[in-house]
């Protein structure tokens, strides 16, 4: 039985190291037979929220018009979500944030999306793990909010040009992953 994935990215670099793990993980997950949608959250229009509460007045997740309202409903369908973004100074790229933060529609819009599964994909320059906690530890929060299962995550540190990922098993690993979501 085949799953309708959401891939959100947050990287703003096309031919970045975050870019190619999703990639991996896309063609795997697809060639396993999944349904992927992918939103590149750094080339979409998504401000911050304004915590107006209005969320899904007159029939839009956001009152604001943006953007994320064409990632709402591709997440309510989901079966899964997978996060993909560098680490940027220790937390999550700006646009990121920007979505992540409108998931808040769900929450006051009344939107049960619980049951799904989630799975992050990062990387970083610096060389400890402890410095994916920003990044691991607000996906694993917004997960179990949302009461979604984390299945899987990736986390390559020492990568900061463009092709750096292709010198460690990043890619294979989310190639993995994305074999993995039956």
């Amino acid at each position: 039985m085949s799953k309708k994935i959401v891939v959100i990215t947050g990287s703003p670099r096309k031919d970045g190291n975050t870019f190619r793990m999703a990639e991996a993980f896309v063609k795997a997950a697809e060639e396993n037979g999944n349904r992927v949608t992918r939103f590149d959250a750094a080339f979409l229009e998504v401000g911050g929220c304004k915590s107006c509460g209005s969320c899904y007045q007159g029939g839009k997740p956001c009152c604001s018009g943006d953007d994320f309202n064409k990632v709402a409903p591709a997440i309510i369908d989901a079966d899964v979500v997978v996060f993909a973004m560098p680490v940027y100074w220790y937390s999550l790229p700006a646009k990121m944030k920007a979505v992540l933060d409108k998931f808040m529609a769900f929450r006051v819009g009344g939107k049960d999306i619980s049951g799904k599964e989630c799975a992050l994909l990062s990387c970083c320059e610096e060389h400890a793990m402890s410095m994916f906690d920003g990044v691991r530890i607000t996906i694993e929060r917004t997960a179990e909010l949302l009461g979604w299962k984390m299945i899987g995550e990736v986390c390559i540190p020492k990568v900061l040009m463009p092709g750096d990922i292709e010198k460690t098993d990043g890619c294979e690993k989310a190639a993995e992953l994305g074999a993995s979501i039956r």
